[in-house]
């Protein structure tokens, strides 16, 4: 179960850390936005729900529901970005980085439920 817990959070860790640093791109390069065509306003609002999607998964006391609907918003985010980039003439090295941190996400996840399993099965002895 700790091994686990490890891989889990580590994972975890590197999907907070992942779209932290997107949120920061996002605001500090407005013409990478502009460049697949989307509008100002609506970079902005990744940024914020990016933000808040890292810390709600930061918050012990968050149910495990809330966390995987944010895990659903983050695997919706980057899908849309391989989208995104692939139409936008970035070479397909460039439009497959949002599918490998989606492919980590997912592991994660698999660990999630992993650990729910093994906690509710030491819980029926």
């Amino acid at each position: 179960m700790k091994k686990q817990r490890v891989v889990y959070w580590s994972v975890s860790g590197s999907i907070i850390f992942f779209m932290l640093f997107s949120a920061y791109y996002a605001g500090t390069n407005a013409a990478e936005f502009k460049h697949l065509g989307f509008p100002n306003y609506f970079r902005i609002e990744l940024i914020v729900i990016k933000v808040i999607g890292v810390i709600l998964l930061l918050i012990p006391q968050v149910s495990q529901r809330i966390c995987e609907w944010i895990y659903v918003g983050f695997v919706i985010n980057l899908f849309s970005a391989f989208i995104a980039k692939l139409n936008s003439g970035y070479s397909i090295s460039a439009s497959l980085e949002p599918l490998l941190v989606l492919v980590i996400m997912l592991a994660g996840l698999f660990y999630l439920e992993k650990m729910r399993k093994t906690a509710a099965h030491e819980n029926e002895r």
